[in-house]
C-alpha cells in the first residue's frame, strides 16, 4: 500500500486514508481488544460492509491513517468527523488498531498532528470526543492532548452484559498549545 505523508511528526505521519485498506480494517474491527474501547463489539465488520464504508466515508477534509515512519507500515486512524464549518466543530475519531503500538505514545502524536491541523489550517474554534468510562488509556491520552470534561451520558454503552457512562470532552483553539507537523511551509 502506498502512503502519502500529508502531516508528518516525530515518529509518524498521517496519510489519507483509503479503501485498500479494508482487509486491515476490518480484522481490527472484529477484535474485542479494539471494539470493546470503542463500544462497537456487537457490531459485525464484513470485508463488503468495510469497503462500502471506507468508499463511501472518505472525505477530502480530515481522515487519516497513522503510518510509522521509516516503515510504512499502517498502525490505526485517526480523524475528524461532522465538521460544521459554521459553527467551527468538529469530532475526533481515533483508534490504534495493531495492538504492538498500542500505549507507545502514538495516540498522543496523531491526536496532536491532526488538532494542529483542525485548529490552524481548517480554522475550527471546537473538537470534541466520546470515550467510554473503563478506557482509562484515551483518558489520560486526551487529558495529556489538552482535552477537558464536560459531561457524561450515564449509562448509554452496553458492553458484555453491563451498561457504562459515556464521557464527553472537547479542547477549545485557544487550549491548543504546540508546534507538532513538521513539513509546514509557513512557520
Amino acid at each position: 500500500m502506498k502512503y502519502f505523508k500529508k502531516l508528518i511528526g516525530e515518529r509518524i505521519y498521517l496519510s489519507p486514508r483509503n479503501s485498500e485498506d479494508v482487509e486491515k480494517f476490518t480484522e481490527w474491527l472484529n477484535d474485542f481488544e479494539t471494539t470493546d474501547y470503542l463500544g462497537r463489539s456487537g457490531i459485525i465488520t464484513t470485508l463488503a460492509g468495510e469497503k462500502q464504508y471506507l468508499e463511501k466515508s472518505n472525505s477530502q477534509e480530515a481522515i487519516f491513517v497513522i503510518v510509522i515512519i521509516g516503515e510504512d507500515k499502517m498502525i490505526g486512524t485517526v480523524s475528524l468527523e461532522n465538521i460544521d464549518k459554521i459553527n467551527r466543530t468538529a469530532t475526533l475519531g481515533i483508534f490504534i488498531g495493531d495492538k504492538k503500538y498500542r500505549g507507545k505514545g502514538y495516540g498522543v502524536e496523531a491526536i496532536r498532528l491532526i488538532l494542529e491541523y483542525g485548529f490552524k489550517y481548517m480554522n475550527l474554534y471546537n473538537i470534541k470526543l466520546d470515550l467510554i468510562e473503563f478506557n482509562t488509556r484515551a483518558l489520560k491520552c486526551y487529558e495529556k492532548c489538552g482535552f477537558k470534561e464536560y459531561g457524561r451520558r450515564r449509562k448509554c454503552k452496553f458492553i458484555n452484559g453491563k451498561y457504562y457512562d459515556t464521557i464527553l470532552m472537547d479542547i477549545l483553539v485557544d487550549e491548543f498549545k504546540g508546534d507538532f507537523i513538521k513539513n509546514k511551509n509557513i512557520i
